[in-house]
Parts: structure tokens; C-alpha cells; sequence
């Protein structure tokens, strides 16, 4: 696609591009903005550089793409309670977004894109890698097609923040503050082919962390499938990893998209400020 008023550099063969050309310390006009729409539907997941990028400045940019989310486990901050500084001081383990997963599928209406803005970053470690969902569907037999078409996936929290096994973070003992809600254990249903309400283009959307099983089976039944997935979505060829540096931010769509955040750096500090975009519930 052609854009008019930035520079799109493809990062990687399946998804993934740093974008030229945008200044976040200022108000984007509508054509900019629509600009970096479209190139994020492009390539599911963009990167940009050298950026200020103030609360206020985060807040505006989340409003213009939709509704920005306040997470009912996490806590956000004082003065914007959607915007999460996800703080992990040096000689801490990380404890947020370890482990593939889509942001948020627990939700009745998952988040759609995710904002991350680095503040602190490491000299090395801590990088981030993104699968696309859409390449792995494409690469899928006729067969595992037809297959799952009409399959619904179950999705809930209970597992990730469960606290009979993680405990430490209703204790208090991380930086972030978690606090125990009913939606924990709530359960939700999602199809399992996505088809994207922009783009038209299918995903497979499961992911380890938050898909529970598959409607219709026991977990037990449903764990050869959605293992498969989980590893079929997440090899090499489908995956684009970034490297952060301060004043970077990520933006992906989490209605194509799986990431992993790298738990490599526990003797540095890294501060980022996080803010969710609410997206649609799709018929199941």
C-alpha cells in the first residue's frame, strides 16, 4: 500500500515494519494518522524510533484508534488509569507478558491493538517477538483448514492469574499491582479462525496463555489441537523480533498477532508505559 505522508521499512518477510516520518510530540493530522492505520493493518505489528512520547500525547493516540481499556487485574496509573507502567527494577525476573500470548482474549471483547512505549530500557535483553497469526493460517493444509473453521475456543484468565499459583503477585512482591477480581475465573468463547474486520484477511486466534480449550471438548481432548497451533503459529518463519532502545514504541494488532516478551535482562532496570485499545466480540 502506498502511504503519503510516512516511510514504511518491512522488517521482516512475514510481519513487522519500522515506520519514518511521525512525530508523536506532536498531534497527527487525519491523513497521518490514517496513514499509520493502514500500516499497521499492513504489517501487524510497527515500530518507531526516537520518539517523546508524553501520557497525554499516549492517551490522544489511543482515543483516535478507539477506546482506550483500563485492566480489571492490573493496575494502571493515577492520573490515566488505562495506561499501565509496566516497571521491572534491576535483579527482578520479569512477570508481565512472559510467554506467547494475544493480549486480553479473556475479554468478551479483546483488545484489538496494543501501545508500548519504552522509557527505560536495557543495553541488551528484554527484546520482543511477534508471530503472525495470518501467516501461520495461510501455511495451514486444505484439511487443518476445513477442520477448524467452525471450531470456538474457551478463553479465560483462570490459568495466568490464577492465585493458588501465582500468589506472589497479590502479594505484593512485584512492582506491577495485581488485584483478584471474578473475572479471573470468568470464561468466554471465540472463534477459532479469525477473520479481521479491516484487512478480510483469517488468523488463527489461540494462544497458550489465555485459551482454555476448545468448545465442544475437555481440556484433555483439546490439548493436541491447540499444542499444535501454539507451536505451528510460533516457528521461525512466521516471527519478527525487535530490539528496544529508549523512547521506542511497538504498536501491534492483537486481532492477528501473538508476542513474547524476553525475560533475559534480570540485572537491569526496564520501564514501559502500556496502553490497550478495547476491540469487538466476532460471532461465534
Amino acid at each position: 500500500m502506498g502511504y503519503s505522508t510516512i516511510e514504511v521499512e518491512r522488517m521482516g518477510a512475514s510481519l513487522g515494519a519500522y515506520v519514518h516520518g511521525v512525530d508523536f510530540s506532536k498531534k497527527l493530522s487525519d491523513e497521518q494518522f490514517q496513514d499509520v492505520h493502514d500500516a499497521l493493518v499492513d504489517n501487524s505489528v510497527i515500530f518507531f524510533r526516537d520518539q517523546d512520547l508524553s501520557r497525554e500525547g499516549q492517551m490522544e493516540i489511543g482515543h483516535r484508534f478507539g477506546t482506550p481499556e483500563i485492566h480489571p487485574i492490573v493496575a494502571g496509573s493515577n492520573d490515566h488509569p488505562e495506561l499501565i507502567e509496566v516497571l521491572k527494577p534491576a535483579g527482578e525476573g520479569a512477570s508481565f507478558g512472559t510467554g506467547w500470548h494475544t493480549d486480553n482474549t479473556f475479554f468478551e471483547k479483546p483488545t484489538m491493538i496494543t501501545m508500548l512505549y519504552g522509557i527505560e530500557t536495557p543495553p541488551v535483553g528484554g527484546d520482543t517477538m511477534w508471530a503472525s497469526m495470518e501467516k501461520a493460517y495461510d501455511h495451514l493444509s486444505d484439511g487443518m483448514k476445513e477442520m477448524l473453521a467452525d471450531m470456538v475456543v474457551v478463553h479465560s484468565a483462570k490459568v495466568a492469574f490464577d492465585p493458588r499459583t501465582t500468589a506472589d503477585k497479590y502479594e505484593g512482591k512485584h512492582s506491577l499491582k495485581y488485584t483478584y477480581s471474578d473475572v479471573v475465573n470468568e470464561e468466554v468463547e471465540h472463534p477459532l479462525i479469525r477473520t479481521h474486520d479491516v484487512s478480510g484477511r483469517k488468523s488463527i486466534f489461540v494462544n497458550p496463555m489465555f485459551s482454555i480449550r476448545i468448545k465442544g471438548m475437555t481440556e484433555k481432548e483439546s490439548a493436541p489441537i491447540l499444542q499444535y497451533l501454539y507451536d505451528f503459529s510460533t516457528q521461525p518463519e512466521f516471527v519478527c523480533r525487535f530490539r528496544w532502545q529508549d523512547k521506542s514504541i511497538a504498536m501491534w494488532d492483537n486481532r492477528c498477532t501473538q508476542h513474547f516478551a524476553m525475560n533475559d535482562y534480570v540485572e537491569y532496570k526496564r520501564l514501559m508505559r502500556r496502553i490497550t485499545i478495547g476491540g469487538d466480540k466476532r460471532p461465534v
